[in-house]
């Protein structure tokens, strides 16, 4: 059998039928299922030509490893991650409104799939990960990011840093999010083109990324944790970015 990959999830399986319904190979569905969020994934999938199968909760179980499936499983063939190429052709276009998330090694793919998640709903270009380090796009990623994963590019980089170099170049303003920092983000301006760079959890920022980062920035913390995780500081970062450009008139 060709190499395939599973997606399921109401939302993931529904962008991946709407956006993407040629890489579609099975479709299964709980049988006997009255679910009115099943309505529309049977919609898109006859407007395409897909037919699904009825399978038991039993078998969704197993296909899933017992993954939260709602009753809807996708096997697919494998998406794959955009290559470098695609962040230079983002870095030609007008960069005045640009907004980019680079995660510098996030390991856990409910992590991920957070991040692009919030990144979607936070109007990002596109999330930028190491190539070797940290976790890719699997099932339980494009799972969490509810349908994130068909929309927001997602571009995994064989060198970090030269990508970083490249942003820098381009005009880009790269905020690191480091708990340590000096300045706290609304002390920062982000009106103009930025990317914000987020570290691993636990471990955080790498020094090179964090040597290639014009400035760093922490989220001010007024209880007893020390720090957030990785997709809640991501969601504060990203929006705090977008109240300002829309209380500047951007």
């Amino acid at each position: 059998m060709a190499r395939s990959e599973l997606i399921y999830g109401v939302h993931a399986v529904r962008a991946l039928i709407e956006r993407a319904p040629d890489a579609v190979l099975e479709l299964w569905v709980l049988a006997g299922s009255h679910n009115p969020a099943h309505a529309p994934i049977l919609a898109a999938a006859s407007r395409h030509g897909i037919h699904p199968q009825p399978a038991p909760r039993a078998s969704l179980d197993r296909l899933t490893g017992g993954g939260r499936h709602q009753g809807v499983v996708a096997r697919c063939r494998p998406r794959e991650e955009q290559p470098a190429v695609d962040l230079r052709a983002l870095l030609e276009r007008d960069l005045r409104q640009a907004l980019f998330l680079v995660l510098d090694g996030v390991e856990d793919p409910h992590n991920l799939g957070a991040c692009l998640r919030v990144a979607d709903a936070a109007g990002v270009w596109a999330v930028i990960r190491p190539q070797h380090r940290g976790t890719g796009l699997t099932a339980a990623a494009a799972k969490v990011a509810s349908g994130a994963a068909e929309t927001v590019p997602l571009i995994a980089v064989n060198n970090l840093a030269r990508a970083l170099a490249e942003m820098k170049e381009a005009g880009v303003w790269l905020i690191g999010a480091a708990a340590e920092a000096e300045k706290t983000l609304y002390e920062v301006d982000l009106t103009g083109p930025v990317a914000w760079v987020m570290g691993a959890e636990g471990e955080g920022l790498r020094r090179l990324t964090r040597e290639h980062c014009d400035v760093l920035a922490r989220i001010p913390m007024a209880g007893t944790v020390e720090s957030l995780n990785v997709s809640v500081s991501t969601g504060i970062c990203l929006f705090e970015t977008r109240r300002q450009r829309l209380q500047r008139g951007k």
